[in-house]
């Protein structure tokens, strides 16, 4: 059923906001104690077409920004208990900037994920915004409309929590607060039930997936420590080649000018070929040829 916003707002304010306890009639306030621009996710929950929305705007005749003045009383709406549509709380997650959430994305969007959150940071990083957001979301819609399904929807089992215990530990908070957990991919696909024979297939995979991250971090530091051993440490290659430091020794030794040697000076490989390195590029080139003799 499609609402003009007049509709919409009045439909919403016949029932107090749970947020901001503005009563009924009146519209919802912000703590500065002005006219709110949307109304709170708790309050327009309670209207049973609104329950799919994401947000939803106050009209223009509620002045919002202006100073918040209680409006005319108005009877108590009382909230029938109508089953409506699952809400569905999409996160993708990858490990580093270069890798693609595309992929991720795309799926959870075909599943009518009503919002997605998204983020490219290393399941290490104990703090996650994206993440505890998507937590967040999901438990405000499931304190303002406890009988409305709610699910958080991953791709696959990884994506969520960095080990085994995390991810069980998750599924346990999910559970205490009436939040279901969806996977899209894996052994498990489909809504995790954890009263069902796929509790222990869930601590099993779990556990897995923290053993398969750990054998991949230690293969990692293992040819990260053989590559050291061959004089290779990694990082940005060097701007600033052997034969380019001799010359910028020597007219140091000169006397001449650093940025005058940086300009003199040219990138022979990588995507500033052509162009002279900076000053600051010189300086760190002429203070690890100092310290390698000494090493």
């Amino acid at each position: 059923m499609d609402l003009t916003p007049e509709d919409a707002a009045d439909k919403v304010e016949r029932n107090s906001c749970p947020t901001c306890t503005a009563p009924a009639g009146s519209p919802c306030r912000t703590r500065a104690g002005k006219v709110a621009a949307k109304y709170h996710t708790a309050r327009f929950v309670l209207v049973p077409a609104l329950r799919e929305d994401l947000a939803v705007a106050a009209p223009a005749d509620r002045r919002p920004g202006s100073r918040w003045v209680p409006g005319p009383p108005v009877e108590q709406a009382t909230v029938p208990a109508v089953a409506a549509p699952a809400v569905r709380i999409g996160y993708a997650r990858c490990s580093t900037a270069e890798q693609d959430l595309d992929v991720q994305v795309a799926a959870l969007r075909a599943a009518q994920c009503r919002r997605i959150f998204s983020e490219k940071i290393s399941s290490r990083i104990k703090h996650r915004p994206e993440f505890e957001a998507a937590l967040a979301l999901a438990s405000e819609f499931k304190t303002a409309a406890p009988e409305q399904a709610v699910i958080l929807t991953v791709h696959e089992l990884k994506r969520p929590a960095r080990h085994g215990a995390e991810l069980m530990a998750l599924a346990a908070h999910l559970e205490a607060h009436g939040i279901q957990l969806e996977l899209l991919t894996g052994p498990l696909a489909g809504i995790y039930d954890p009263n069902g024979v796929g509790a222990m297939l869930f601590a099993i995979l779990a556990t897995a997936a923290q053993l398969d991250r750990n054998y991949i971090r230690e293969k990692t530091i293992e040819g990260q420590a053989a590559a050291a051993a061959r004089g290779n440490h990694g990082g940005r290659p060097k701007v600033i080649d052997e034969d380019s430091l001799t010359f910028a020794l020597a007219l140091r030794d000169k006397g001449v000018p650093m940025p005058e040697i940086a300009g003199k000076l040219t990138i022979k490989t990588g995507k500033n070929a052509g162009r002279s390195p900076s000053v600051a590029s010189l300086y760190r080139a002429l203070a690890d040829a100092q310290e390698e003799p000494a090493s």
